[in-house]
C-alpha cells in the first residue's frame, strides 16, 4: 500500500487558491477519515462512580434552586471527549438529575430523544403527554423526541435518575432545540400504558387495526418487572450464554426509541461474562451488585449505582464480586442507530 501525498507536497500557491475558494485535497486526510481496519477513536472507557457524583449533586440541590436550573443535572463528561460537548461516549449524553420535594421541573418538549433511569427516591414523576408515569428505583422511562414532558415529586427527600440522550447526534445535526409550555394536566388514567401493555404477548385487539404501529405505546418499564423476568429466566440460561433482555416496543419488537437501545444484564454469583464486541458505543450503568471490570485496556471494580462508558469496537468482560448474589446491570448503546445506518456490526474476536 503507497504513502498517499501530504498537505506539504503540494505548492503553497495551489494551498492559498484552494482555500481561497473553500477547498480541500481529501488525499492527505483519507486515513484520517476513513482509517484501514479500526476506526480511530479518542472515546476511552471511563468509570463514574456515584459514591463521587451524589454529594456533588446534593450540593447542588442547595446552591440552585430549579427556578435557576429548569434541569438540576450534573453532566457524564468523558474526559478523552470534547467536555464541552457533554459527551459519555461520541453519541450518547448522560446527566445525573436532582429533583427535591415539592419541586416541578417545567414542561418541555425537545428534538433529542431521552430517557429516565430511576436510582433512589420515592414520589418522583414524570408526566408525558398527559399520561402521568411514576418514578421507582430502576424504572426505566420514555421521554422520545418531539413529546411534552415535566417531572416532579410529591414525596419525601431527594429523587435522582439517570439521564441519556440522543443528545449529540442531534445537536451534530445543528438541529437540538427545545420548546416550553404551560403544566400538563394529568390525565385520570395514569401509567396507563402499564395497563395496556400488562403483559408480554398481549396488548390491546385495536392495534391490530392500526395502518402502522405505535412508535411510543409503552412509556415506563418497571424494575420490579424487569428483574422478575430476568430471575425467572436465569436458571434456565445455560452458563456460557447471558442473561440479557432487551427493553422492546410491545407492537413491533423492536427498539423502544429509533436512535438508542436499552437492555437488562443479570450476572449470576461469581459469573465472568464477556460481551460480544460490537461496533455500537455504549453505557453500563449498575443497578445492584459490585465486580469487576475490563473494557479494552482499562480494569474498573464497579458498585452499586456506578456507570462506565465503553467505546465502539471495545471488548468488555464483567465480573460479578459475590459469590451469593445476582448483580444487575442496565445498558445503554447507539446500535438502534448504526442499524439503520446500516453498519452495525458484531465480531467474534476480542479487540482493545
Amino acid at each position: 500500500m503507497s504513502a498517499l501525498g501530504t498537505m506539504e507536497e503540494l505548492p503553497e500557491s495551489y494551498r492559498d487558491a484552494l482555500a481561497s475558494h473553500a477547498l480541500a485535497p481529501l488525499w492527505p486526510a483519507l486515513r484520517a477519515f476513513l482509517p484501514h481496519g479500526m476506526p480511530a477513536r479518542r472515546c476511552q472507557p471511563i468509570h463514574w462512580r456515584y459514591e463521587d457524583i451524589r454529594p456533588l449533586l446534593m450540593e447542588a440541590g442547595d446552591l440552585t434552586p430549579i427556578e435557576k436550573a429548569e434541569r438540576r443535572v450534573l453532566i457524564l463528561a468523558n474526559p478523552s471527549l470534547d467536555t464541552e460537548t457533554a459527551r459519555a461516549t461520541p453519541t450518547i449524553y448522560l446527566g445525573m438529575q436532582l429533583i427535591k420535594p415539592g419541586e416541578v421541573a417545567p414542561n418541555h418538549k425537545h428534538s433529542p430523544s431521552a430517557i429516565r433511569f430511576v436510582m433512589e427516591g420515592d414520589g418522583g414523576y414524570t408526566v408525558v403527554e398527559g399520561e402521568k408515569l411514576p418514578m421507582e428505583p430502576g424504572d426505566l422511562i420514555l421521554t422520545p423526541a418531539g413529546l411534552w414532558h415535566e417531572h416532579g415529586h410529591s414525596g419525601t427527600g431527594p429523587v435522582v435518575w439517570l439521564d441519556a440522550l440522543d443528545l449529540p447526534v442531534v445537536y451534530a445535526f445543528e438541529a437540538s432545540y427545545a420548546i416550553e409550555g404551560p403544566s400538563q394536566t394529568a390525565s385520570n388514567r395514569a401509567d396507563s400504558s402499564q395497563s395496556a401493555y400488562r403483559r408480554s404477548g398481549l396488548s390491546p385487539y385495536a392495534a391490530l387495526d392500526r395502518p402502522t404501529p405505535s412508535p411510543y405505546p409503552l412509556r415506563r418499564y418497571p424494575w420490579r418487572e424487569v428483574k422478575a423476568a430476568l430471575d425467572d429466566v436465569a436458571p434456565h440460561t445455560p452458563l456460557d450464554e447471558l442473561v440479557h433482555l432487551a427493553y422492546v416496543n410491545p407492537e413491533t419488537g423492536r427498539e423502544c426509541l429509533p436512535t438508542l437501545g436499552f437492555s437488562a444484564l443479570l450476572l449470576r454469583p461469581g459469573e465472568t461474562a464477556g460481551l460480544p464486541r460490537r461496533s455500537a458505543s455504549a453505557v453500563i450503568h449498575v443497578i445492584s451488585g459490585s465486580g469487576d471490570a475490563r473494557i479494552g485496556t482499562a480494569e474498573f471494580t464497579w458498585s452499586d449505582s456506578g456507570t462506565m462508558a465503553v467505546p465502539t469496537h471495545a471488548s468488555v468482560s464483567l465480573t460479578n464480586g459475590s459469590g451469593k448474589a445476582n448483580a444487575y446491570l442496565f445498558i445503554i448503546d447507539d446500535a438502534p442507530l448504526q442499524r439503520k445506518l446500516g453498519f452495525y456490526e458484531t465480531f467474534e474476536e476480542t479487540n482493545t
